[in-house]
């Protein structure tokens, strides 16, 4: 593919003018537990919920390490297995991401690592694995597997995050039973999981983890919820037979406690880095309103979003871009087809792929939504920039927001500086940096 940086295009946006803009600060309950207490916590609520007495000395116990992006992953995941060491057992670590990582047990254990998960760090062996045992067939007559290594320990003990999902709405969506059927259900089981569509993977989540729950391999579950500013919240340790009951009512708190875009709606929304360490799509559409299905809804309301770069920790795998109006040649030179199209074929949701407006710069790629609006003011456009979908507590707005902000109309939402210029450097990249 072609992309000119000196063409007809480049000549059309050249003088497409970008409002000023400035930053502005989001604030919501900030409750949470500080990363140097997580193990201690950990430690108290599996003692608290009775669940140390499922933990017997000379056990083998397989703990789920996921692919999404955690904070405090590492120390959680550690903390896990100290926990389960200190009443004699023995623990290993395996990952539970289902296609994530290539469908490979080398892409897998890499992108443990790129979280800080290894052997040396967590003191016990990571074993990974894309083979599979078959467990039985749901009641919706849907195969159902589990990770080998899992399947032969005395026990599992499911360590994930609790959040709302990017696809789809149910009573359980991401969680402790996603983690089941699809994270140690592997390549297999994800694809048996997603293979009715979105608007069926309601149904297929929980009737497949009753299969999983009926082996007695599950011990128990450990989630972990997050504030709005991606912070440890809280952790519940909740017995097997209580999962499907106890985690409905666990999603409600996520929800509660979920950030957004305190201005709701705006023309153009700038995203700076999308990844898989920030959500499945790249970016949480609950957060930027960019949803794969149409089976979800909610976030920020705008025509155009535009992704100017892919993290590191991604790998190549871009799978989100197909959300975008809009991404940069920087984006789309880092695409790793084979892994995006792996984690799409399995989850049957393609739409996520597909590769939107290619630009050459940050700055065209901005020009060109703000552009290609329809019936806005194009002299004050409202632009609102992240920095990607997880952190939100500071963004920027451009200058037609500026006065409503002043007056107090979105409360929460506070002007850090008055509207300036954004900047970029001679090759066009977006240089105006966000405030310490």
């Amino acid at each position: 593919m072609r992309i000119r940086s000196d063409g007809t295009v480049s000549r059309l946006l050249k003088d497409v003018p970008l409002p000023g803009m400035f930053h502005a600060s989001q604030k919501f309950p900030d409750a949470h537990i500080d990363r140097e207490d997580i193990e201690k916590t950990i430690f108290d609520e599996v003692k608290r919920s009775g669940m140390n007495e499922r933990i017997k000395p000379g056990m083998r116990i397989a703990i789920t390490a996921g692919s999404r992006g955690i904070r405090n992953v590492d120390e959680i995941t550690r903390s896990v297995v100290a926990c389960v060491k200190s009443y004699g057992a023995e623990p290993f670590i395996v990952p539970a991401m289902g296609s994530h990582g290539g469908a490979t047990a080398e892409g897998q254990k890499e992108l443990l690592a790129g979280y800080g998960i290894t052997e040396e760090k967590m003191g016990c062996p990571i074993l990974s694995s894309m083979e599979t045992v078959l467990l039985g067939h749901s009641e919706l007559g849907k195969p159902v597997y589990m990770d080998k290594n899992a399947y032969e320990s005395d026990g599992v003990i499911l360590s994930c995050r609790l959040k709302p999902h990017n696809a789809f709405r149910g009573p359980v969506e991401s969680g402790t039973c996603k983690m089941m059927t699809v994270g140690l259900g592997k390549q297999m089981g994800a694809e048996q999981v997603h293979s009715d569509g979105m608007d069926i993977i309601a149904k297929n989540i929980p009737t497949m983890a009753k299969v999983t729950l009926g082996t007695g391999k599950i011990l128990f579950a450990i989630p972990c919820l997050e504030n709005a500013y991606d912070q440890t919240l809280m952790f519940e340790a909740i017995p097997a037979e209580k999962i499907l009951e106890r985690e409905p009512e666990l999603l409600k708190v996520a929800f509660a406690n979920m950030p957004s875009i305190l201005v709701r709606e705006g023309d153009v929304l700038i995203v700076d880095k999308i990844g898989k360490n920030f959500s499945g799509t790249g970016v949480d559409p609950n957060i930027t309103g960019t949803f794969s299905t149409p089976y979800a809804s909610g976030g920020v309301q705008v025509q155009r979003t535009c992704f100017l770069d892919l993290t590191p920790e991604s790998h190549g795998n871009s799978l989100g871009i197909g959300l975008a109006s809009a991404i940069t040649r920087r984006i789309f030179d880092q695409i790793d087809a084979d892994a995006m199209y792996t984690n799409c074929m399995t989850s049957t949701v393609i739409k996520s792929a597909m590769v939107p407006c290619v630009l050459s710069t940050d700055k065209e790629a901005i020009q060109f939504c703000v552009r290609t609006c329809n019936r806005i003011d194009k002299e004050k456009p409202r632009v609102i920039r992240i920095q990607n979908s997880l952190h939100i507590g500071q963004i920027m707005l451009s200058e037609a927001y500026y006065e409503d902000v002043l007056a107090g109309k979105y409360p929460g939402l506070t002007a850090l500086n008055a509207p300036e210029d954004i900047t970029f450097n001679k090759e066009g990249t977006l240089t105006t940096s966000w405030l310490p």
